[in-house]
């Protein structure tokens, strides 16, 4: 098996390689089943992986020495175990879906940016499996970088349009703000235990002082904000919306913003010591699922509500694992990808259906004509404000129970949330499928279901978006039938010792869980009454509606506190200090030099007799300075 697992990473990026190198002269059908079938190899090898692990345990497999400086060593190493091979199933199984869902999606590119999408998109894939198999921080920033830089060539996919590479430059750069963090952690690790492995820092952590320990976590921390992103790093994903619809499926379920979970995850030891960074995570996790949650309530471009929906969401995982539920972190992980990859490829299908139309406000009725479009996204809406027994239930019950144990106003904030977030869904429901069609004749008389390659992953995520959750059964509904929680038990074993877990008696959690599902269901008939019959509002919103429609103006306060006054300073810079310094003095040396030899060229007239006379005039000043030089001469020997 530990052959094995080097194929996982390996066929993507070999279809990455063909399709990249053969964009050209590679049909779209061979340039499809290539890139799809890199990644279904990989998902097989993954459930075998899996079951594996299951019998076996995990294990560390050396592929070579990757940086070797006297005793310092850095192997490329994979680890292969409970944690790891839960995220591959993740990567591959709902990456695959999105790489079927882009073959009929992106049909109309020309063939070689349909294979440069697919070798994009391979490569993406590739890049988040080396994250999470790499057996050290080394190989996991490498992959970190790498999706990175995926997301940055795919938001920016459609480079034509400059408002796609803004989004694409601002992912990028508030991105390496984050890696940065990353980055110093890495670094203190290695200078203060020389290693970065996990085995090596794991059984090492006691070596830390509680100052060490309390720094590198929150440096780790400030690069899951940046990737996962969290307030103050989180504006790039919303913005991220410019790429194709499946990137967004890929970049807000199967990668990237999935990756801060797994860093803090898999460094849970490190978090469990250090209760004043977990505080801070906790705090900002629950600070940015409300947050985000205010913005998706007024907007209106059906990909932006299920982006801050995903910011949202990742504040919740934070949450979890801020409380030390890293078992519920993970379980929201897995169900969020069911969920919300099942509501972006939908959103999808009625952007693909609409012509490209994006505003909700002129959709409606869409249910008449897309059937299973419609009631996959009904399910995944379901899911998502966490209806029992949908999947969404099970694991955000899980983390808000955890949290209320911990600090119950941590669960009574955490509630307001996911009463939003149903809110918003079903607002964004109703005004896609319910009511009269409010879009044009020409895009009523197109409107009609997307083909059987949209279709199907859409059926699939919806199996698993209601089922999923059934792999968390909490103690309240079973003894003893939480799945997902004795898998990863050996991955927590340490953290769940260190930690002091309380627990709710039966009578509250069954109080609480009815309670809330009681307050889902009366916010979702309230907003699809409200929608369900909308028509466009002349007047324009006011007062708190619109400083949510324009998100709190975050963008702006950004722009102007740092944006605008950098631009100014390298404008400055530019202008003032390279062109008129810099330049001035290499161009005015030059342009001093052109003068003169304009000057000197006067002198070549071609007449004799001005060359006589430049002769002449020449004798006689060195008749006079000789003539001076031999007075100057006697006045001195008279003097001596």
């Amino acid at each position: 098996m530990n052959k094995l697992a080097l194929l996982v990473p390996l066929f993507p990026l070999i279809g990455f390689l063909v399709n990249g190198l053969g964009r050209k002269s590679l049909s779209k059908s061979a340039i499809s089943v290539i890139g799809c079938g890199a990644i279904l190899a990989s998902f097989a090898i993954s459930v075998m992986l899996f079951f594996d692990v299951k019998t076996n345990g995990g294990t560390v497999t050396t592929l070579f020495s990757f940086i070797s400086a006297d005793s310092f060593q850095v192997p490329f190493a994979f680890q292969i175990d409970q944690l790891s091979v839960i995220f591959l199933l993740i990567i591959t199984g709902i990456g695959f879906l999105i790489h079927l869902y882009s073959s009929a999606y992106m049909h109309e590119e020309e063939p070689q940016h349909f294979g440069r999408y697919f070798a994009y998109l391979n490569l993406f894939v590739f890049s988040m499996l080396l994250l999470v198999m790499g057996a050290n921080y080394v190989i996991m920033f490498i992959g970190w970088e790498g999706v990175g830089l995926c997301s940055y060539l795919l938001i920016g996919f459609w480079f034509k349009n400059d408002n796609y590479n803004y989004a694409a430059k601002k992912a990028f750069v508030m991105n390496r703000i984050g890696d940065l963090g990353f980055l110093l952690a890495v670094f203190w690790l290695l200078f203060k235990l020389g290693s970065a492995s996990y085995s090596d820092v794991f059984a090492n952590v006691s070596n830390l002082s509680s100052g060490d320990i309390t720094a590198i976590t929150i440096l780790l921390f400030v690069g899951a904000m940046g990737k996962s992103a969290q307030i103050p790093l989180y504006t790039w994903l919303p913005d991220a919306m410019a790429g194709p619809t499946p990137v967004s499926a890929l970049i807000h379920a199967a990668t990237m913003v999935t990756a801060g979970i797994y860093m803090i995850a898999r460094s849970n030891i490190l978090y469990t010591m250090a209760p004043a960074t977990q505080t801070l995570v906790a705090i900002v996790g629950l600070a940015t699922a409300i947050f985000a949650a205010t913005i998706a309530l007024k907007q209106n471009d059906i990909k932006k509500v299920l982006a801050y929906s995903t910011v949202s969401q990742l504040g919740y995982m934070f949450l979890g694992l801020g409380v030390g539920a890293y078992t519920g972190a993970v379980f929201h992980v897995m169900t969020h990808a069911f969920f919300k990859a099942l509501l972006f490829l939908g959103a999808g299908s009625v952007i693909h259906a609409m012509h490209h139309e994006q505003d909700i406000r002129r959709m409606g009725g869409l249910r008449r004509y897309m059937p299973i479009t419609h009631i996959t996204f009904l399910l995944a809406c379901l899911a998502i404000a966490g209806i029992p027994p949908f999947s969404g239930f099970f694991s955000k019950d899980e983390i808000l129970t955890a949290a209320y144990t911990q600090n119950p106003l941590y669960y009574y904030i955490g509630v307001a949330g996911a009463l939003m977030t149903a809110f918003y869904m079903f607002r964004l429901y109703a005004l896609t499928f319910l009511g009269g069609f409010r879009g044009t004749h020409e895009q009523e008389h197109h409107l009609h279901e997307s083909p059987w390659q949209m279709t199907l992953p859409l059926i699939v995520l919806a199996v698993l978006s209601t089922l999923g959750g059934f792999l968390g059964i909490p103690e309240v509904f079973a003894a003893d039938a939480h799945s997902l929680d004795h898998f990863l038990q050996p991955i927590f074993a340490e953290s769940t010792r260190l930690a002091e877990h309380q627990h709710l008696g039966t009578s509250q959690e069954w109080l609480m869980m009815g309670g809330t599902t009681l307050a889902i269901v009366i916010v979702i008939l309230l907003a699809v009454r409200r929608y369900r019959n909308y028509r466009a509002a002349e007047t324009e919103n006011t007062g708190v509606s619109k400083l949510l429609e324009h998100k709190w103006y975050v963008d702006e306060l950004y722009d102007a506190l740092i944006v605008n006054p950098l631009n100014a300073l390298a404008g400055f810079f530019k202008n003032i200090v390279e062109k008129s310094g810099i330049d001035g003095l290499v161009n005015g040396a030059g342009r001093l030099v052109g003068y003169g030899s304009r000057q000197l060229r006067l002198l070549q007239s071609g007449q004799v007799g001005n060359y006589i006379l430049v002769m002449v005039l020449a004798m006689v000043v060195f008749i006079l300075i000789w003539f001076n030089d031999q007075n100057i001469m006697r006045f001195i020997s008279k003097i001596f």
